[in-house]
């Protein structure tokens, strides 16, 4: 029986839950005769649940993350990239890192709320916040939720400074409070790009914006002033390294005034799903990738040592950096730093205005 693909979805199984002792995952294909299932039952719906935080800004304790504090108004992720780092963290949920992270979304719909008490308390000093740090806060949901708008709207009436990353062209929606922000000076817009192929994206990351729709808006971001940069990231050794000049030279052209990278990434079990989807969709390439791989990460497809688990180390990942940089340098990417304004924080409102109506 031909194994049936999961359509719109990176990952075709569930892994193993690593502090689970039991686990029993349903393949539709192996219990297709007792079944009668249409075609389009077969593909997966997303389950949307609530999370009940107390909290919603999270301490980074790495040292070599820049920003000290995170905020994900959602835990899982429905966009499906197939590298995302983040999936192993859907196992402390008692989830799995594959399926379950695309389909069953921990949605903290009292967010907004919680991060206005976290500004209010007179111990929080006023810092870039990094938003998202984990999971992608545009991801489908969030068209009909609206739970990242109203963290923006909190964002900006307390004036405490972010730096906002995602794939998604949602963050367009909400171009009206970006762009009040970034007249302040309290907004760095990050659109990360991996590829401009697009039948590589349609496979590698389902739900996520098409590479034409996030230059679109780096393009429609920068024609306002919002200042924006490209994250060419993760770079994959052996499929998307060769891409690393395009990228810069297209982002640049649309108006983006830096950019950052980050290797590849495979920590626990996204190991075990990257490497199903690479011999899935690349055959012919994929020993050739892997090797690429391991020659960044000391011989292993991870090395997780801080300063090391970002860029990887060697000679090929030393030759990526370099060309990374001389994009940069011939397509004036990141010739000037300019701070975000944490000097305009308040608590005190002489315009109130309800943040959450």
């Amino acid at each position: 029986m031909n194994k049936k693909i999961i359509k719109g979805r990176g990952s075709q199984f569930n892994l193993p839950n690593r502090f689970e002792k039991s686990f029993t995952d349903f393949k539709y294909d192996e219990y297709a005769e007792y079944y009668n299932f249409e075609e389009d039952e077969k593909n997966v719906s997303t389950q949307l649940l609530s999370d009940h935080s107390k909290s919603v800004l999270v301490k980074n304790e790495s040292p070599d993350l820049g920003a000290g504090y995170s905020i994900n108004p959602y835990r899982g992720c429905e966009h499906g990239c197939i590298y995302c780092y983040a999936r192993p963290t859907h196992e402390y949920l008692g989830y799995s890192s594959g399926i379950d992270f695309e389909t069953k979304i921990m949605v903290k719909h009292n967010a907004a709320e919680l991060l206005s008490a976290e500004f209010s308390k007179k111990s929080w000093i006023p810092q870039t916040v990094f938003f998202s740090g984990n999971t992608d806060c545009y991801q489908p949901t969030e068209r009909k939720l609206g739970i990242t708008r109203k963290c923006l709207d909190v964002f900006l009436k307390f004036r405490n400074p972010l730096a906002l990353i995602t794939k998604n062209a949602l963050v367009l929606r909400d171009i009206d409070i970006v762009k009040s922000l970034s007249e302040m000076n309290l907004i760095r817009v990050v659109i990360s790009v991996t590829t401009l192929k697009k039948e590589l994206h349609r496979v590698m990351e389902p739900r996520t914006s098409s590479p034409d729709m996030r230059l679109k808006t780096i393009e429609i971001l920068a024609s306002v002033n919002i200042p924006v940069s490209v994250n060419v990231a993760p770079i994959i050794p052996g499929l998307t390294d060769e891409e690393i000049p395009s990228i810069l030279k297209e982002a640049s052209d649309r108006g983006a005034v830096s950019a950052g990278n980050v290797i590849l990434r495979l920590p626990h079990s996204v190991k075990d799903l990257f490497l199903d989807w690479l011999r899935r969709e690349f055959p012919d390439r994929a020993d050739k990738i892997i090797n690429r791989i391991k020659e960044v990460h000391g011989g292993k497809l991870y090395d997780s040592s801080f300063g090391r688990r970002l860029t990887g180390h060697g000679e090929w990942a030393d030759t990526i950096q370099k060309i990374f940089n001389s994009g940069c340098r011939k397509y004036n990417l990141n010739t000037k730093n300019t701070p975000l304004n944490k000097g305009a924080f308040r608590r005190d409102f002489s315009d109130q205005f309800s943040m959450f109506g």
